[in-house]
């Protein structure tokens, strides 16, 4: 009873599930995946909360509760939960069309907008809409994310030269930063390029270095991670040497040391309006990144993820963050794969984290009074720029011009008008290809092919056909968009066919039928009847099947249900059996 009892509460906690079992060599991987997370985590947080317009200490704010939150309802064991580069970015675009960039308003806003997101994304989870996220199709993301990478990286530039540049979009950002090539700041753009390129050769270069040197695979392992902290404490050092924040070098300056704040979102109904569409576009963008990331890893290790209790682990989360003077979060792409590779086994693992986190936001905020701000840019750099994939256009181009364009179209209006127009058109423009595509259903005559039971469409193959016996094969469901088309190509195959006494329709990849294609075939059958002809099915789907036995359809049908489509060819044209092949392949038609 007891068990029965914990198995109930770990469908709603899931941590009940894993610390039954954890113990001694679990918690010492834990912890080693802990401290390399944590040292990648401490200048990702700093980074990516400037970049969404927030004080450097509000980033580590943001990766404590949430941390907690998440170990306690996520039922991803690897899945490191904080600030992430796209969020941030939406963050600064949303917040930023209400309050100035440094005020206190600024910041009571993102704390709102993590609010709102928490609670949306929770009672998304409640509800189980996870479904919800597949709107969101892979090529739109793939172009959604590399366009966020490349404002992001475009609008970190000017920092690390040195420069003042604005601009509403990409272009003319990158307008702004070609004028002010001459104004380039020697020092700063100094500091920001030999970090970028560092940085750069830490990941693949420093791990293989050290190794060479001797040093053991899990501290070489540690150290690699720790590149971004070095090269902070370098260029902060340096900085305070040469004492070159008095010859213009922008430094964050003073960094409050304590515990995160307690905090309130903004009751603040015009607020809320303002922010809703925003809110919900974050949390939906969160949750496809964070369940892609989550199931990818858990794959891995034969382990599951339910995408339903991820909203709410998600939802917790970023209501934690509201609560504790944070914005919206997620689970990060980079820092999950390091905490999954470093052999995390656990969300323990991310409880670790975050005691490091706070650990860090208690004692070396002062460390980061010289660090300078071009540091912070450079290490966003790097980080969003191993998220640009410009392959999926040739990809898209080669399998699918609908997909192809979906990804164009997000990318450009993301670079051009902004990140919430940008994704917005894209799913706007893949429903509607989706419409049209489904709208323009690939209806095949299909005919036996010789010595099988197998059906085969007639422009393809050398199949057997009755002039008495028409199949038609409709592949896709039936509804409102395509149900005339299905009428069009009966009425066309009625008229070339005056010795037609029998249609077909074989129903093996109909998955569904809605009343405007309901009404349909009642017409279809009603003509047939006026033309001396039947109407028969075949291989009518269960689901399908119940829901035509609950109408008076089957009642009215001119002719039968088969449940196999050889069944109902042998029963109506028994000569098709035995004649020969009546209709050859027609390569002309290769779509078919």
């Amino acid at each position: 009873m007891k068990e029965a009892r914990v198995s109930g509460l770990g469908a709603f906690l899931p941590m009940l599930d894993w610390a039954r079992h954890y113990d001694r060599e679990t918690l010492i991987s834990d912890l080693v995946a802990a401290l390399i997370v944590t040292i990648m985590l401490i200048p990702q947080s700093l980074a990516y909360a400037s970049l969404a317009g927030l004080p450097p200490e509000v980033g580590l704010y943001a990766s404590i509760a949430p941390l907690l939150l998440y170990a306690i309802f996520g039922t991803s064991r690897v899945l490191a939960v904080g600030p992430v580069a796209v969020v941030s970015l939406m963050t600064a675009t949303a917040v930023g069309d209400l309050a100035v960039v440094g005020s206190p308003s600024y910041w009571g806003v993102a704390i709102t907008l993590a609010f709102l997101s928490g609670a949306m994304l929770l009672v998304m989870g409640l509800l189980r809409l996870g479904f919800l996220a597949s709107f969101l199709s892979h090529p739109v993301i793939s172009g959604f994310i590399t366009a966020s990478a490349l404002l992001i990286a475009a609008g970190q530039l000017k920092v690390i030269l040195g420069v003042k540049a604005e601009g509403h979009n990409f272009f003319e950002l990158v307008g702004a930063l070609v004028q002010q090539l001459g104004q380039v700041h020697a020092v700063t753009a100094g500091l920001g390029l030999s970090t970028v390129a560092f940085l750069f050769w830490a990941r693949r270069g420093l791990k293989p270095l050290l190794l060479s040197l001797g040093l053991p695979v899990r501290l070489a392992d540690v150290l690699a991670k720790a590149g971004p902290v070095a090269g902070i404490a370098v260029t902060a050092l340096v900085t305070w040497h040469f004492e070159w924040h008095l010859a213009g070098v922008k430094i964050v300056g003073s960094v409050p040391a304590g515990l995160p704040p307690l905090t309130w979102p903004q009751w603040d109904m015009p607020l809320w309006k303002a922010l809703a569409m925003p809110a919900l576009l974050i949390s939906v963008v969160g949750f496809v990144e964070s369940v892609s990331v989550g199931q990818t890893l858990a794959a891995k290790r034969r382990q599951r993820i339910v995408p339903d209790r991820e909203l709410v682990a998600l939802g917790a989360s970023n209501l934690g963050a509201a609560f504790t003077g944070g914005f919206p979060v997620t689970g990060g792409f980079a820092r999950s794969v390091v905490n999954f590779d470093a052999g995390a086994q656990t969300p323990a693992a991310g409880v670790f984290t975050a005691v490091g986190i706070l650990v860090a936001a208690l004692l070396l905020t002062p460390a980061l009074y010289f660090v300078p701000q071009a540091t912070l840019s450079a290490t966003i750099v790097v980080a969003v720029l191993s998220l640009v994939d410009l392959s999926i256009l040739r990809s898209t181009w080669a399998y699918s011009r609908s997909d192809f364009a979906a990804v164009v179209v997000t990318l450009l209006v993301t670079l051009a008008a902004g990140v919430e127009e940008g994704l917005v058109a894209g799913v706007a423009l893949s429903l509607l290809l989706y419409l049209y595509k489904t709208s323009r259903p690939h209806i095949a005559e299909v005919g036996l092919v010789p010595g099988t039971e197998h059906f085969r469409n007639v422009l393809r193959h050398k199949v057997q056909v009755s002039p008495r016996l028409a199949s038609l094969r409709v592949d896709e469901s039936l509804y409102f968009a395509n149900a005339r088309v299905l009428e069009d190509r009966v009425n066309a195959l009625v008229a070339e066919r005056p010795q037609l006494q029998h249609l077909v329709l074989q129903c093996s990849a109909i998955n569904d039928i809605d009343a405007s294609a309901l009404e349909s075939l009642e017409a279809i059958n009603q003509r047939l009847v006026e033309a001396g002809m039947r109407l028969h099915l075949s291989e009518v789907k269960g689901p399908v099947m119940d829901r035509l036995q609950a109408t008076a359809f089957l009642a009215h049908l001119s002719g039968r249900v088969y449940l196999s489509h050889f069944q109902s060819v042998s029963e109506l044209a028994p000569e098709t059996l035995k004649e020969p092949v009546t209709a050859k392949c027609q390569s002309h038609e290769p779509s078919r």
